[in-house]
């Protein structure tokens, strides 16, 4: 058995793509995942499963949700060591006197370069910044998320892929919740 966190786009949000967790939990186990466990109302939720795949995963937790629910979620899996790459890998931390609260990571659809940085157009969104990891972006917001315009939106349409935001708060919990699985 593999573990594997999926991380839902956009569910609970302003009213959009409501899903209860123990209906996503429900869900979930209906098709074989076992250990579902969620965290928080905004679309983590940990499977085991005895497919590595970790995009085939997703696949099959995105087609549920459409055939069970009727939503179109977009999915990205991840394992622990995304997670533990974020600590290792994120520069930002290394500042002195980081405002963690102003730290976010994008985990996206697939690996990119590190000149993929480019296509960012960073200069457009200026004074907010991000570092390319692989398959994840670590974000240092100026003044905070809900007032820029690098979000999630932003980065699917530069890099033409699934991205999903999380708070470092989010990230750090989460790497907790793999540890004690």
């Amino acid at each position: 058995m593999t573990t594997h966190l999926a991380l839902l786009r956009g569910i609970n949000v302003s009213g959009h793509n409501m899903i209860k967790m123990e209906v996503l939990k429900a869900t979930l186990e209906a098709v074989g995942f076992k250990n579902v466990q969620t965290y928080i109302q905004s679309g983590n939720v940990f499977v085991d499963s005895e497919e590595e795949n970790p995009a085939k995963v997703g696949f099959m937790i995105k087609q549920e949700l459409f055939k069970a629910l009727g939503l179109e979620v977009p999915v990205v899996v991840i394992g622990k060591s995304d997670l533990e790459a974020c600590f290792a890998n994120n520069s930002f931390l290394k500042e002195k006197e980081v405002d963690l609260k102003k730290l976010y990571v994008a985990f996206i659809s697939m690996e990119l370069k590190s000149d993929s940085i480019n296509d960012l157009k960073m200069s457009q969104v200026k004074p907010d910044e991000a570092q390319i990891d692989a398959s994840r972006i670590y974000i240092k917001y100026a003044v905070g998320a809900g007032k820029t315009r690098f979000d999630q939106k932003y980065i699917e349409k530069k890099l033409n892929l699934i991205a999903t935001i999380r708070n470092w708060n989010t990230v750090t919990q989460l790497l907790k919740l793999f540890e004690e699985r």
